[in-house]
């Protein structure tokens, strides 16, 4: 008799004698992980400010320090040796792609088929090559005080992301797992949560765990059967609970709703409230209606934010007009009507706000889909010159100060310029050039920037406020002004924003409260970083004048070309 041996879809842990796909499904105490976390908290929802990056091309290197991303893929325990930068950054919470297993080496990761057991490729096997981790992680876990591991506490795989999990945890930052309950991939057949079926490829209604509706190189799961609702929801609790995650993004929300699972996703964000209410769900989703994703599950789906587009595509507008020439029209009405709440949104922070993503952004999308990166958006002739470094900072800064949730992509930070991806054929001209930050003076400047523009908005609570009054807008001048206060406390900003090729000298504002206003940001100190011919106001203008704007004073203030500036009142 031929018997065949098949994955179990609720391992944790997968073998590599013999290889995937045929590989065995281990079984290890859950334990075995000395968690060093206990005092840890995550953000409160509205104060996140999320990085997202992709663990196989994020950052790897040897014990000499040299980057060996085209020789092998990123791991979970590389993050150790970049730690710092996330942290400095001001960042407080990462956002990897997916880390389940999935079958090809080069994914984006939304192909998983093993949901419970972590990316085999991610992993290490090797003891001596765990040891230089080891080294870094009790380097890390002394300067937080904390007990050291040994060699056996890492050499299980599900250890070494639980390991990542917990000194991003000692370190402030939080993290967020991207997960994938639209879809399963189909690259291996009957496979994993395939062998549920025992009929796969299914190409009719006969399956039982999957309908026959194709979505991204897989079958879309039937939400309708108890048992394919109860594996997503015990997936996501076990990520919670076994990883101490704080939070999941729910990739294509849409997809799951419009194949007859709102009745589960209701149950799953219900399920993980009641488990975990402080872990964050944020859901992915398109369809009509965006704000029942962060509805009540009483009406809606209950995550407690959504990805937008609205103010993204309409900064990436603005940017692409004002890159077309001096001369040029700059409609910034769309930007305005984009820093406010979305639509029917009960909040202006369940928005989470971007202009670069792993999906715009990425290199491998068929040609009519692709956009560029922020700096070649915003001078395609010379992704290094004045006009693209400015530009960019207008960009990223708006993003930084507006209402929402902030969402970084990886690189971007540094004025990347190239569209990343996963496949390792593109790796010399996709992969975050890291050494910029010591070669390329324009890289350097723009990472001081987002970084001091982060902390920035960790410090002053207006900017992670709902409150938000764009108060001027003029196209003609290529200005926008807003005002960013705190509810009951007042903590007034008021952020000036131009994307003007020349610097305005004397330009009258209303301002929010008549007396001193402290300059303490202004994006043009960043270029060429101590800018020797930096335009501003001295540190502090006066709102000495008239009511202007609908508000009871005004000041002349100067604008720097293509800018962002933010004035304290305290």
């Amino acid at each position: 008799m031929n018997l065949s041996f098949k994955r179990d879809p609720y391992a944790s842990e997968l073998g590599i004698d013999p290889p995937f796909p045929k590989c065995d499904c281990l079984i290890r105490n859950p334990d075995t992980y000395p968690w060093h976390d206990y005092g840890y908290r995550a953000p409160r929802f509205h104060e996140f400010i999320i990085y997202q990056f992709h663990f196989g091309v994020f950052y790897a290197i040897d014990e000499h320090v040299q980057d060996m991303r085209l020789q092998r893929r990123g791991r979970f325990l590389d993050l150790l040796d970049r730690i710092e930068y996330p942290r400095d950054l001001g960042v407080n919470a990462i956002q990897p792609l997916p880390i389940q297993e999935f079958p090809t080496q080069s994914r984006l990761g939304y192909n998983g088929t093993d949901y419970f057991s972590p990316e085999m490729d991610y992993q290490v096997e090797d003891d001596a090559i765990i040891q230089r981790y080891l080294d870094t992680a009790n380097r890390l876990l002394t300067e937080h005080v904390q007990p050291t591991l040994s060699l056996e506490h890492l050499r299980a795989g599900p250890n070494q992301l639980k390991c990542v999990v917990d000194i991003c945890h000692l370190n402030g930052i939080a993290v967020i797992i991207d997960v994938v309950y639209n879809h399963a991939g189909g690259d291996f057949g009957d496979q994993s949560v395939y062998f549920m079926d025992r009929r796969v490829p299914a190409t009719n209604n006969d399956s039982l765990y999957f309908t026959d509706r194709g979505w991204a190189g897989g079958l879309v799961f039937a939400y309708g059967v108890d048992e394919v609702r109860q594996l997503l929801i015990d997936n996501a609790r076990f990520l919670i609970e076994e990883y101490h995650v704080d939070g999941l993004r729910y990739d294509e929300v849409s997809v799951i709703d419009n194949h007859g699972g709102w009745f589960f996703f209701q149950d799953l964000t219900d399920t993980i409230r009641y488990h975990k209410p402080e872990a964050i769900q944020i859901a992915e989703y398109w369809n009509d209606w965006r704000w029942l994703a962060v509805t009540p599950t009483d009406d809606g789906l209950g995550c407690d934010a959504a990805l937008t587009d609205g103010l993204r595509d309409r900064l990436r507008e603005a940017i692409g007009q004002a890159a077309t020439g001096r001369d040029a029209h700059v409609n910034l009405d769309p930007v305005r009507d984009g820093l406010y709440r979305p639509q029917n949104f009960p909040a202006a922070w369940r928005a989470v706000q971007c202009v670069e993503n792993h999906d715009i952004v990425y290199a491998d999308r068929p040609q009519h889909e692709w956009k560029p990166r922020i700096v070649n958006l915003a001078d395609p002739r010379d992704r290094r010159s004045w006009y693209a470094r400015s530009r960019a900072r207008v960009a990223t800064g708006l993003i930084l100060t507006a209402p929402g949730i902030p969402h970084i992509f990886m690189g971007q930070e540094i004025l990347e310029d190239k569209n990343w991806s996963d496949n390792i054929e593109y790796f010399r001209n996709s992969l975050v050039w890291w050494d910029g930050l010591v070669l390329d003076r324009a890289m350097r400047d723009h990472h001081a920037f987002t970084r001091d523009l982060t902390w920035l908005r960790r410090h002053y609570l207006a900017l992670s406020s709902e409150s938000i009054n764009v108060y001027h807008v003029h196209n003609d001048n290529r200005t926008i002004t807003f005002h960013r206060w705190f509810e009951g406390i007042g903590a007034d900003l008021v952020i000036v924003v131009s994307l003007n090729e020349s610097t305005y000298w004397r330009y009258t504002l209303g301002f929010p409260q008549a007396g001193r206003w402290h300059e303490i940001f202004n994006s043009d100190c960043y270029d060429q970083l101590p800018n020797p011919n930096v335009a501003g106001n001295g540190g502090a203008i006066n709102a000495e004048g008239g009511p202007m704007h609908g508000l009871p004073a005004s000041a002349d203030i100067v604008i720097p070309a293509n800018s962002l500036l933010v004035f304290s009142r305290d």
